[in-house]
């Protein structure tokens, strides 16, 4: 079996969230993580943001595309485990003070491993209760 694949990937493009709240959620993204909203399609029921060299997409479950996709996400089941934003530079300190201050509640910092290798992450939730960790380089 040859090594050679057709598919080269390089790193996540987007990911999509399906919500129940959109304002929350653009609130919560812009103003706690620091996206930007890119593009909105109101018509069909999708707002992307921008987050680094990444996007995420938010899809509001009572639109045309949120329709499309069955039930809202719950308590009884999810749509996403989680994902992961990196953050560099990533200060602990500086990190911790923003979320206090936003009101968001975050667990312990631990080395985790990602794309990078092993390094310090914080998980955290997001008003409809996606986890999100934030991810700092690998440790030395």
């Amino acid at each position: 079996m040859s090594n050679e694949h057709a598919i080269h990937l390089a790193d996540i493009d987007h990911i999509v969230l399906r919500v129940v709240n959109l304002d929350a959620m653009i609130a919560f993204y812009c103003t706690v993580l620091g996206c930007e909203v890119e593009r909105r399609q109101d018509e069909i029921g999708l707002v992307q943001l921008r987050a680094g060299r990444s996007l995420i997409d938010l899809v509001p479950v009572e639109g045309k595309l949120g329709r499309a996709g069955g039930a809202a996400p719950g308590a009884g089941g999810r749509n996403l485990d989680h994902f992961c934003l990196r953050v560099d530079p990533f200060d602990e300190g500086a990190i911790r003070r923003h979320l206090l201050a936003c009101g968001v509640q975050a667990g312990p910092t631990e080395s985790r491993y990602g794309a990078q290798g092993a390094g310090p992450s914080i998980y955290l939730q997001d008003p409809e209760h996606n986890t999100i960790e934030l991810k700092g380089p690998p440790s030395a």
